[in-house]
């Protein structure tokens, strides 16, 4: 809602995701959703990355990244990991250790950069 994206499972994957969610207390604060190597992207994938906007300076966004990256090894098997960042966001998926791959592209309207994650 805060990008005007709604999602209702537009592109019918979510049935396909492992989602990860972020808890602080009994609220849920952070979500991810994750996919093994071919179901979205040629690579393992994290997608749809939400910390809620209250919550961000608290270190969230991080939290549920490394949970993600954590999940992926651990359910799928799979080390080298894809995904689709908002440009603005860059230099945090960086210290993630997501590296640019491409040109910047517009999704939904807004700039994105494709990224890797090799380990």
């Amino acid at each position: 809602m805060e990008q005007d994206c709604v999602y209702q499972d537009l592109d019918g994957k979510d049935q396909k995701a492992l989602h990860v969610l972020g808890y602080k207390e009994d609220s849920l604060v952070a979500y991810t959703r994750i996919f093994t190597a071919g179901d979205y992207f040629a690579e393992a994938s994290i997608g749809r990355v939400v910390v809620k906007s209250t919550e961000r300076q608290y270190g969230y966004g991080k939290d549920i990244m490394k949970a993600s990256i954590s999940a992926v090894a651990e359910h799928y098997n799979e080390t080298t990991i894809r995904l689709s960042a908002q440009t603005y966001l860059k230099d945090f998926y960086n210290e993630l250790g997501f590296l640019e791959t491409g040109e910047e592209y517009l999704e939904d309207g807004i700039p994105h950069l494709g990224m890797l994650r090799k380990k």
